[in-house]
């Protein structure tokens, strides 16, 4: 154990959540508080050649920058560079010349990660040979290796015997493995390959820890970590609980006190801010091996609900979501992709009719007496989207659903609601449907394609699977006179929810002469009167 070192990652792993442009006052405080608390190497950032977008220092980590810093004696200084740039357009060994215009014995850096994807392991190794040659100390960081084959693991230890590394690193990307895989996954690695080796550790199930303390125990020597888990997603083992087992395991005396001061002034702050750590949906992720980017992505996107969430998981398990993808990742918000009947014609119910929809939003509860005195007088058909019950229940006359994890958590509730429930039912899941086998549905089939409404006797195709979509669609095929809208407050201007309903209703503006107002406050581009107005005087 006395040969274990920590390597801290934080202002490269972290960079993720502030674009690398950490303060120089926190870096100077923070590279103290690794040398105090016992931390060998710090990982200052990544080395590039892309530069698009505004990204800070770290993302770039030259000599000129490090030398612009108080570095601590005893505080061996890492960059990592991605595999992928070694292997665009410019040569392998350009690339390397532009990344490092110096050699060890003349620049700040002494060690050097290449963090790779396992299809470019084999091409990216010479870079050992160059590096080397010209003294860094060089790790190769193999990235989602939890779920390959034995056979492939021990391919590639083969690979890395043939090179001059000095530490073969596995990192458990997707955060899926628990201490059992990573002593086999280590087994497998050490068929051919006999140099040091480290780990890096995702927290999608809260094992980061148990998993790196495990590869230690099995012989590992190069242990990461990021102070207060600061990396993408769930984040990593935890700096401030590494440092002190290590200590043990070394029966060193550290100093934890600048350590938790920086985390305090700075990190702890920034945490709060970004969010990083575990939760539920990162140990589902975990669970299924989904790359932990879908969840960071959706939980900082205000569009994305909790079942919104939840569905995006449950499909990426089944259709594979190692990899992640924007475009897959906005496919998940789309259930509807097919084209769908339905059997309920909503004509007749609605035709002639006005129709008040009444959404989730405070208005409905703000002014529900002048609401309920409005449909008492004129009677209107009104839908309640998913189970809103802010007015009296006698009041509403249908009900309207469609998001298949909405109608999974709400199933009991609908089962208590007296009103018949209007569904996408012959396309909904088949426990979906069992859920709710109390209930009386009306089956009006849902089609999703983009930027499209039109709308047939027991179907439409809308933009997106929001109710309001949904609700719109059905309005329109049933030949309403008219259609108002309670409780569609908005979310805020820049809200990314406001301005895809904006964009939802700019799109059936386009496509359908009915008249919508708002008779609530909303911040959508819809004409709006009062329902205070309305009680006589319409």
């Amino acid at each position: 154990m006395s040969e274990v070192m920590i390597l801290d990652c934080t202002l490269r792993d972290g960079g993720y959540y502030n674009k690398w442009n950490f303060p120089l006052d926190v870096t100077n405080n923070y590279l103290t508080a690794m040398q105090a608390s016992g931390v060998d190497i710090v990982e200052l950032g990544l080395r590039s050649l892309n530069n698009r977008g505004f990204k800070g220092a770290n993302a770039f980590t030259s000599d000129s920058y490090i030398r612009s810093l108080t570095l601590p004696s005893g505080l061996d200084i890492a960059v990592m560079i991605n595999a992928s740039e070694l292997l665009g357009d410019l040569p392998l060994t350009s690339a390397l010349e532009k990344l490092f215009p110096s050699d060890a014995e003349y620049s700040p850096v002494s060690v050097v990660r290449i963090a790779c994807h396992v299809h470019e392991f084999v091409k990216a190794l010479p870079a050992s040979d160059w590096l080397k040659a010209r003294g860094y100390i060089v790790g190769f960081n193999l990235m989602q290796v939890a779920d390959r084959s034995q056979e492939e693991i021990e391919a590639l230890s083969l690979e890395a015997s043939r090179y001059p590394l000095d530490v073969l690193y596995f990192a458990d990307s997707m955060g899926s493995m628990d201490p059992v895989q990573t002593s086999l996954i280590l087994s497998w690695l050490r068929k051919h390959w006999q140099g040091a080796m480290g780990i890096h550790t995702h927290d999608n199930m809260g094992l980061a820890l148990p998993n790196t303390l495990q590869a230690a125990k099995e012989g590992v020597t190069w242990l990461d970590a990021t102070v207060t888990g600061m990396g993408r997603g769930p984040g990593n083992a935890r700096t401030e609980e590494l440092v002190i087992e290590v200590a043990d395991l070394r029966s060193q005396s550290i100093n934890m006190v600048p350590l938790m001061g920086v985390i305090k002034k700075y990190f702890q702050p920034l945490k709060n801010k970004c969010g990083w750590g575990s939760n539920p949906y990162y140990y589902l992720s975990g669970k299924y091996g989904i790359h932990p980017t879908y969840i960071q992505e959706m939980l900082s996107d205000s569009r994305y609900t909790e079942e919104d969430i939840l569905a995006a998981i449950s499909h990426l398990k089944e259709e594979g979501g190692k990899k992640f993808s924007i475009n897959d990742l906005d496919a998940t918000r789309c259930f509807y992709q097919n084209e769908a009947k339905g059997d309920w014609a909503p004509a007749g119910l609605i035709e002639g009719r006005e129709v008040l929809i009444l959404g989730g939003g405070p208005g409905v509860a703000e002014h529900k007496a002048a609401i309920e005195n409005y449909i008492r007088l004129k009677k209107p058909i009104v839908i309640a989207l998913n189970t809103q019950s802010s007015v009296e229940q006698t009041l509403i006359d249908i009900r309207v659903a469609c998001h298949p994890m909405r109608l999974r958590a709400d199933c009991q509730v609908h089962t208590t609601l007296s009103q018949p429930l209007i569904t996408p039912a012959s396309t909904l899941p088949e426990d979906v449907v069992n859920s709710l086998e109390d209930c009386v549905l009306f089956d009006f089939g849902l089609t999703v394609k983009s930027d499209t409404f039109s709308f047939g006797l027991t179907s439409a195709v809308v933009p997106n699977s929001l109710v309001i979509s949904y609700a719109l669609a059905i309005a329109t095929s049933g030949r309403a006179e008219r259609m108002l809208l309670a409780g569609f407050d908005g979310y805020g201007a820049g809200d990314r929810r406001t301005l895809e309903m904006q964009k939802l209703l700019q799109t059936y503006s386009a496509v359908s002469s009915k008249d919508i107002f708002s008779v609530t406050p909303t911040i959508y581009n819809i004409p709006t009167i009062s329902i205070y107005a309305m009680q006589e005087n319409t």
